[in-house]
């Protein structure tokens, strides 16, 4: 008799537990909490590498068209484009930015694009007193077909020059679990047209 009063007593307790939903909560809780934090950091990683990609650009952009305004670039000018390219930014590390500047010269004979000259502003691109170091990153880069000029007969025509803007970040996410850990490098380039003469003189002539 008393076993079955105890086992009767052990089988309403049973139902009672079933029935009690005090913990559920915490238990659901516990369970999407690590995919909550997962979309959140995601989330702000992905977009923080949207927004420095499209500042990449920008940069690339920026550079190329305040070149092509000048006649004669000075190295004073030059750094103060990297100034520039440095604040536009903002808010983000600044010294993940490589930024370079080049002219181009449409060669009509071997139907290369040659470069002219280059000034590039990297985080070993500058001497002890701070200055730019002059640094040939190409002798020859690709060209868009669409931005070089040509005869009837699909001949180049002579005196084509071209400013060509670069920028590459390396971006680092703050978490990692979306974007990979070791970052990604971001880079744009853009090329525009002198505006006032056929080409931009830095240091002599244009003469590649």
């Amino acid at each position: 008799m008393r076993v079955r009063m105890a086992a009767l007593a052990a089988w309403r307790r049973a139902l009672l537990l079933r029935d009690d939903t005090r913990g559920v909560s915490a238990v659901e809780f516990a369970m999407i909490i690590p995919l909550m934090f997962l979309m959140f950091f995601g989330m702000l990683d992905v977009s923080n590498g949207f927004a420095v990609d499209r500042k990449v650009s920008q940069i690339s952009q920026g550079m190329a068209d305040l070149a092509s305004r000048y006649t004669t670039l000075a190295e004073t000018d030059v750094s103060n484009f990297f100034i520039i390219g440095d604040a536009m930014l903002t808010p983000y590390d600044k010294t993940q930015l490589q930024v370079s500047v080049s002219q181009v010269y449409i060669d009509p004979a071997t139907k290369t694009a040659k470069v002219v000259w280059t000034r590039g502003d990297y985080p070993t691109g500058k001497d002890a007193n701070g200055n730019v170091v002059v640094r040939k990153v190409k002798d020859i880069v690709s060209v868009p077909t669409d931005l070089i000029v040509k005869d009837a007969n699909g001949n180049y025509l002579p005196n084509q020059y071209l400013i060509l803007g670069e920028a590459n970040y390396k971006y680092v996410p703050t978490i990692g679990w979306v974007v990979p850990k070791g970052g990604l490098t971001l880079s744009d380039a853009m090329y525009t047209r002198p505006r006032q003469t056929s080409c931009v003189v830095m240091v002599t002539s244009c003469t590649p």
